[in-house]
């Protein structure tokens, strides 16, 4: 039975609608930030890497992660063998056992897929799904988005006054910016950047890009399905009317490549 979501003090934590027993990976804010003003202090790359290196850890520590035994896991392990890394940058890859459909990279290489997007799609899909998001980490869109976070966002003054020092920030602080990695969203153009550097990834690690189009397809089928936890759908396509041609764009380069696209009948998906 999956177990509550990420739980932050500064969050509501909610129950999925379809039963009381689940819980929700749930990324609301309870307070947002009255404004938006740059403050006047950088953060340097070593001060970035605490950072997020804390807000892994803490979503770690306060999400079920799944054990290596576990049907799940063993799916990513076999789905992510031989990649060990995006342009030097280490990646390492974990399962979410929460209701929620949803993915992500952050920009230390940690990739976190939610069992329940597991669920949904198959190896090829799936494998779309990872190589979209390490585009975002090879892109820096992550970096970039969890910088602006804390330079601009709700904890622009907790930041300011720890001089940069993650170790400083409370549990709830931790969360919070934790949140913004998970829920991060991006520009159409970073979307698009996303895509491509991610078929690139892809085919560079002797995988094939078709997974991604045909893991939009799957995301495509399930707008409007308001019974489906729709996170990761919502993310990467409420904003973005242009999905079809995010597609068929996809599809024009497999094809142009000559790469064959796997056949119709689903793989195992466990």
């Amino acid at each position: 039975m999956k177990k509550f979501g990420l739980k932050l003090f500064a969050l509501t934590v909610m129950l999925a609608a379809v039963s009381p027993a689940y819980g929700q990976f749930n990324l609301k804010k309870a307070v947002s930030s009255a404004t938006k003003a740059v403050q006047a202090f950088t953060l340097t790359d070593a001060q970035m890497a605490e950072y997020v290196k804390e807000s892994v850890e803490w979503m770690d520590t306060h999400n079920p992660v799944l054990p290596e035994d576990n049907d799940y896991t063993k799916r990513l392990r076999r789905l992510t063998e031989g990649i060990t890394d995006a342009d030097g940058i280490p990646l390492n890859f974990k399962v979410y056992d929460v209701i929620d459909v949803n993915a992500f990279a952050c920009p230390d290489g940690s990739v976190r897929v939610f069992s329940s997007l597991m669920d949904l799609m198959n190896d090829d899909e799936l494998l779309g799904v990872i190589g979209h998001e390490i585009g975002h980490v090879l892109k820096h869109h992550s970096k970039n988005a969890f910088k602006n976070e804390l330079l601009t966002g709700a904890l622009k003054d907790a930041v300011a006054s720890t001089g940069g020092k993650a170790a400083a920030l409370t549990e709830s602080q931790l969360g919070t910016i934790g949140q913004s990695l998970a829920s991060a969203k991006f520009s159409q153009k970073q979307e698009n950047e996303a895509d491509d550097c991610g078929y690139d990834f892809l085919v560079s690690k002797g995988k094939n890009p078709w997974g991604i189009v045909m893991s939009f397809e799957k995301l495509q089928s399930l707008e409007g399905d308001s019974g489906t936890k729709q996170s990761y759908v919502q993310k990467m396509f409420s904003s973005h009317p242009e999905t079809q041609k995010r597609i068929e764009h996809m599809k024009k380069r497999c094809e142009k490549d000559g790469i064959a696209r796997p056949a119709a009948s689903e793989t195992e998906k466990k």
